[in-house]
């Protein structure tokens, strides 16, 4: 693929989340949390997996930090970093992780960028319900996340599967979301699976995933 064309993308898709998010920040906690299902679920067994007392974590898409501060309570000797394109969200996950703010970074950039600053690689990253935003390049971060990754460090991604309704799909894709089960294989090529859960939400409307992944270690 070519590079340029795949940075262009990647900034059009920023200013696109950009836009969304101005106006959704303002509500975003007072309502995902009747749709985005598995966040706590997913860091919960994160300690089991993480070999490191003094992990280097990063989420990507880290919005206003919710999962920043779960991560903290998880790992209390962590170095987190959040990312994410939206300087409105990261105003809130500021002030969110105030308690946490001696070893969380927070860096208001598209994952992928040449320039992002990283001096080494991560032990654990991961991806909350923001691969399905990610498009039409996610497969592309997914590669990339195995790149930035130590060897046998873990990727844990929690995000919408797919749904048995078109009217769902497209009322989804309205808010910039796909849903196909595009995730799961592509992460099962890149990642030794550690565990992969699709779980049922709201009777079956629609069905999210649950992964957590290792880097093979050669």
């Amino acid at each position: 693929m070519d590079i340029f064309q795949t940075t262009d993308r990647t900034e059009q898709q920023a200013q696109t989340m950009q836009r969304y998010y101005r106006l959704h920040s303002k509500i975003y906690d007072a309502t995902r949390w009747s749709f985005l299902f598995g966040r706590k679920r997913i860091i919960r067994q994160l300690p089991d997996l993480v070999a490191d007392p003094a992990p280097h974590i990063l989420e990507v898409g880290c919005g206003t930090g919710y999962n920043l501060k779960h991560l903290a309570l998880r790992f209390p000797n962590a170095r987190l970093t959040g990312m994410d394109v939206s300087g409105e969200m990261l105003q809130r996950a500021a002030r969110r992780i105030l308690p946490w703010r001696d070893r969380i970074s927070l860096l208001e950039q598209p994952y992928g960028e040449e320039n992002s600053g990283f001096n080494q690689k991560f032990d654990l990253i991961l991806f909350s319900y923001s691969l399905t935003m990610i498009n039409p390049h996610w497969a592309t971060l997914i590669a990339r996340a195995k790149q930035d990754l130590k060897p046998g460090g873990i990727i844990a991604v929690v995000d919408f599967h797919d749904s048995p309704f078109s009217w769902f799909k497209r009322h989804m894709a309205n808010n910039h979301v796909r849903m196909d089960g595009h995730l799961r294989p592509a992460l099962e090529a890149e990642f030794l699976v550690e565990e992969a859960k699709i779980c049922r939400a709201y009777a079956g409307i629609w069905a999210y995933l649950l992964f957590w992944g290792r880097v093979e270690v050669v």
